[in-house]
């Protein structure tokens, strides 16, 4: 059975996460999305997975959990072989350094591209935030009730 690890801060989960999920579902027989611990979230982890888990809850191949540390040990630690990644143009150069430096440490595992899907190039997390964070309504970028929940974050601050 090949597993696949898709690792991500989720914060908040958009719908070109879910999408790239969808995806990997379709090829690997299993895909555990590993939700990474952060300091710096304005989510908390528990908030993150969540809003991911309710966001794929048809997808019967998929799981969510917790990571945290080296990527490539969370990979091993749940049994996948495969590393998949979201893939925009501006990203390259980060993610190519990545995939070489795991790649050196668990040549093991391979690190498989997905590209974005077109109308989600221009969406990223960050830019989810940034958006909610002067007012503005997301609802468009991410799944259901994901714009609740961070247009509530952003009224408590």
């Amino acid at each position: 059975m090949t597993v696949a690890l898709y690792p991500g801060r989720f914060d908040p989960v958009t719908n070109g996460h879910v999408d790239i999920v969808q995806r990997a579902a379709r090829i690997f027989e299993k895909v555990v999305v590993g939700v990474a611990k952060s300091r710096s979230a304005i989510f908390t982890l528990e908030e993150r997975i969540d809003m991911m888990e309710r966001a794929l809850g048809n997808l019967d191949n998929v799981q969510v959990t917790s990571i945290e540390g080296l990527t490539v040990d969370s990979a091993k630690a749940c049994g996948a072989s495969v590393i998949v990644r979201g893939l925009r143009v501006a990203d390259f150069t980060y993610e190519f350094d990545m995939a070489l430096m795991n790649r050196n440490m668990a040549a093991d595992i391979e690190s498989v591209y997905m590209m974005t899907a077109l109308e989600h190039l221009f969406v990223s997390a960050s830019r989810i935030r940034e958006l909610a964070s002067f007012g503005r309504e997301v609802t468009e970028f991410v799944p259901a009730g994901v714009n609740e929940a961070i247009q509530k974050k952003f009224a408590k601050q």
